[in-house]
């Protein structure tokens, strides 16, 4: 059998809802999304389906050039899946989405999460619930708690999760070129440091 890898990101949107997330959660990057490939050209959520409009939400696949995400701040991490587990993710994530007209943000789920009120409602998830779901198909993420308790930090800190990217997400398209501008640039200042230790030696 073999592995995998499969994305997931972690967005601080500043809308009010991820502030008023933020309030209450005490943690930042408050939007989960998962994405198949590095370049998170497929990448799937439950949020808000028009920018503007923070009332109508649901099944989401989101684009990370779009002006709504690309000033986030975030955290991209890898997690290794089997090849199996991956097919079977990625199975029920396309179920959901031919059948995206019957889902809605679970709103009241998030209140669910602060009173710890266990509230799972039909055809209706807020992001980290709807991630949490279709990851309980991998053998490798296993959270002890109900998916409608689960919040992005619970994913975040999960076994296994490896950061592979953190950053502006505007700058995660380029974020192999801007590695190298960055090292050049500290090899530049750590060669004028040598030059002028050098020179006040003498």
């Amino acid at each position: 059998m073999g592995e995998t890898a499969i994305y997931l990101l972690f967005t601080d949107t500043g809308t009010n809802l991820a502030k008023a997330i933020h309030f209450f959660t005490k943690q930042s990057l408050n939007h989960v999304s998962i994405g198949f490939d590095e370049d998170l050209k497929e990448l799937y959520s439950f949020g808000r389906k028009r920018p503007k409009n923070p009332f109508i939400g649901g099944f989401v696949r989101e684009d990370i050039r779009s002006d709504f995400l690309k000033k986030s701040d975030c955290a991209v991490y890898r997690f290794n899946v089997s090849d199996e587990e991956r097919e079977q993710i990625l199975h029920h994530i396309n179920q959901i989405e031919r059948e995206k007209d019957r889902y809605r943000y679970n709103f009241i789920g998030l209140i669910g999460i602060l009173l710890q009120i266990e509230i799972n409602r039909k055809c209706a998830f807020f992001c980290s619930q709807f991630v949490a779901t279709v990851l309980k198909n991998a053998g490798a993420f296993q959270i002890k708690k109900p998916t409608c308790f689960v919040t992005p930090e619970d994913i975040r800190s999960h076994e296994g999760m490896q950061l592979i990217y953190e950053g502006r997400l505007g700058d995660y398209p380029n974020r192999n070129k801007v590695a190298c501008y960055k090292q050049k640039e500290e090899e530049q200042v750590m060669s004028s440091y040598i030059i002028y230790s050098r020179v006040n030696e003498q």
